[in-house]
């Protein structure tokens, strides 16, 4: 069963999400670096810090009885060969997670930090439909309604904010992919130390992304400055983008997922609109100041997503009873 999260806990997620919430802000901060460059050096870096961190304080923190199998020989053994599966499950979920982050910092760049954020907001609609095929649990009416309604909100700002919907398009997509590994998390959790899932994923996301800004350079051809940082305040950024926003927030997000449901985890994670816009706008000003609609779509996706727990009563004991123990 998943634990009952404290008070101190849903701070700490908030916290979390709000620093996720800077990471749209730090990718622009960062231009001119391309979004190949810039996932590839975030998850490098971040996989490096990942490697060294464990070897300095290896965490051994483990979940699970190893004896469940028939006596501590046959259990130990089961369980070797269950990590040892997951090795490679963890790089296939880092490589969704380089697409996730190409995805989002791409969006940004068509349109801007908020329309990014606006899109993200979607990814407990994603939840609620990935969910029941991996989890195995059936739809629920209201969780078809709530998408409609969310849909409502994303015509508002395609209707006003029309110039942007390339952005929008591949926040919604970066959004799913965010609701999938997140999902896949939740699992993984409960067999694994936060530190050794992040260092292992950080690394596949690292090889994708390599591989993808290889193939980037091949084909368009940018310049230097797109590539590598060329100014002191870009490298800062992308340190606190690396160590601050991943290594540590990415890490402390999945330690939660072993007391969150995946679904609550990610209902939260859509205050990271909220909490990122209002940056934005403090940051950039006029730059992300936007037409009603927008506000306005924003909004309804917003308590659609919030009201959901509170019209669907039985989510939250229907998520710790799925949860893997």
């Amino acid at each position: 069963m998943t634990p009952t999260p404290s008070f101190r806990d849903y701070l700490h997620l908030h916290f979390i999400v709000l620093i996720w919430g800077f990471t749209a802000i730090l990718g622009l901060l960062l231009e001119p670096l391309g979004a190949p460059a810039l996932v590839a050096l975030r998850t490098g870096l971040a996989a490096l810090g990942l490697i060294l961190v464990l070897k300095i304080r290896p965490d051994k923190t483990q979940t699970g009885n190893p004896t469940e199998a028939g006596g501590p020989a046959s259990g130990q053994a089961l369980v070797a060969q269950q990590r040892a599966s997951d090795q490679w499950a963890l790089l296939a979920t880092g490589g969704l997670i380089a697409v996730h982050w190409f995805a989002f910092f791409w969006a940004a760049r068509l349109s801007n930090a908020s329309v990014c954020l606006a899109g993200m907001a979607t990814s407990s609609l994603w939840a609620s439909a990935l969910e029941p095929i991996i989890l195995k649990r059936r739809v629920k009416a209201i969780e078809i309604l709530m998408g409609v309604v969310v849909m409502s909100g994303l015509y508002l700002i395609f209707r006003f904010e029309f110039d942007k919907v390339a952005g929008l398009a591949m926040a919604v997509f970066s959004a799913m992919l965010a609701a999938l590994f997140t999902i896949i998390n939740s699992r993984f959790a409960q067999r694994h130390a936060s530190l050794v899932i992040a260092r292992q994923e950080m690394i596949g996301a690292f090889l994708t992304s390599a591989a993808l800004c290889a193939l980037y350079i091949a084909v368009v051809h940018p310049p230097i400055a797109e590539l590598v940082p060329q100014r002191p305040a870009q490298w800062l950024w992308l340190f606190i983008l690396a160590f601050v926003c991943t290594v540590y927030a990415y890490t402390a997000g999945v330690s939660l997922l072993r007391k969150f449901s995946p679904y609550m985890a990610i209902l939260t994670v859509n205050l990271e609109p909220v909490y990122g816009i209002l940056l934005a706008v403090l940051i950039f000003n006029d730059r992300e100041r936007m037409t009603t609609g927008f506000y306005l779509g924003t909004l309804v996706i917003l308590l659609a997503v919030l009201a959901y727990p509170f019209l669907n009563n039985d989510q939250l004991s229907i998520n710790n009873d799925q949860s893997p123990s």
